[in-house]
């Protein structure tokens, strides 16, 4: 009976301990949770708004339906939680161990900006941004043999859209098909023009008519000639313009531009189609396919679509291995470098369907 008596009462002690444990930790619990004043924006610190995006050295994103701003770059710093707007912007100026600090602007309001720090884990880098979750097939518009489709959202009517491994890209460009430009050796620059020069023939290359600049004329790259084409490629740039313009000059008869491609050129004379992938201006980027008409020296469009979720990181190495393969190099949309990191590229297959065309 005595030793049944012990161990009632070693029980009733456990007991009450753990129960006096918990009674502890839900005070101390409660006592964290009194010293976290509550606080709203106008408790961080006022700051200079960014009036020109170019001097932000990163952006900031997030999939949440809300994030959450600390006045100091640690997890015990009084924070408050700010509902995601799609129109705000997170300008990241500096990256801590678990934080990045950023310049916001409430309501969008230039005038009305605060420095906040934000979980690494709420967010993710411009530099860091990949495909994962994009929906490939997404395009804004699309043109099909002359006839324009603006209601129609995806790629799929078309063909196929996926992202491939960087192995599976390289290993398909040693089985690319379509023409070489070659660089032809009467086109010489003289006098900050290009000139053609042949059997004592001297003409001035007289640069795309419809792109004109205010500041003067554009500064022109020689890319090469297309064998197919019969026609010297040339690459037009601006300040003013946005992007590249590929020019085709036919030199034989006369120094005139016959047609034009906004990314660089990929040709497949079996075809006769004149293919290019370019960044969109606005939204994303373009895949063209024209067909060459050699009888008039046009170019008829067959396709044209605007992908809106990524953008082309390298035009030229984009290559078909037949009729209806493509591969790019691209980059996700919003993605930039930034202190000293490199944003990641992304590798596409496009397969259109066999009976396209």
């Amino acid at each position: 009976m005595k030793i049944l008596n012990q161990i009632v009462i070693s029980s009733m002690v456990v007991f009450v301990g753990c129960n006096q444990q918990n009674k502890t930790s839900e005070t101390n619990k409660a006592e964290t949770e009194v010293k976290q004043k509550l606080i709203t924006l106008a408790d961080f610190k006022k700051i200079k708004g960014v009036d020109n995006v170019q001097e932000v050295p990163f952006q900031l994103f997030t999939k949440l339906d809300s994030v959450q701003f600390f006045v100091a770059p640690n997890k015990d710093a009084t924070h408050l939680k700010v509902a995601y707007n799609k129109f705000d912007n997170y300008y990241g100026f500096e990256e801590f161990e678990d934080y990045y600090s950023i310049h916001y602007s409430i309501n969008n309001n230039i005038s009305n900006s605060i420095e906040a720090f934000v979980l690494k884990s709420e967010f993710t880098a411009a530099f860091e941004l990949t495909l994962k979750g994009v929906d490939l097939y997404e395009i804004r518009s699309s043109t099909f043999k002359k006839s324009d489709d603006f209601k129609n959202k995806s790629f799929k009517k078309f063909g196929t859209i996926t992202e491939i491994s960087e192995q599976e890209f390289k290993a398909n460009s040693k089985n690319r098909i379509g023409e070489a430009l070659i660089k032809n050796p009467n086109i010489q620059l003289q006098d900050d023009n290009w000139v053609y020069i042949e059997n004592g023939r001297k003409e001035v290359i007289t640069q795309h008519e419809n792109i004109s600049t205010e500041t003067g004329p554009l500064a022109n790259e020689y890319v090469g000639r297309s064998p197919y084409l019969n026609l010297e490629v040339f690459k037009e740039n601006s300040d003013e313009v946005a992007g590249s313009f590929y020019s085709f000059y036919n030199i034989k008869n006369a120094v005139m531009f016959e047609l034009g491609t906004e990314g660089y050129p990929q040709i497949l004379p079996t075809k006769g189609w004149v293919t290019s992938v370019s960044s969109n201006n606005d939204v994303g980027s373009n895949f063209v396919i024209s067909q060459y008409l050699p009888q008039t020296k046009r170019q008829e469009n067959l396709l044209y679509t605007n992908f809106t979720n990524f953008k082309i990181a390298d035009e030229k190495k984009a290559f078909w291995t037949d009729n209806e393969t493509f591969y790019a190099e691209v980059y996700p949309l919003n993605s930039a470098s930034a202190n000293g990191k490199k944003q990641k590229t992304a590798y596409i297959k496009i397969q259109l369907k066999a009976d396209l065309f």
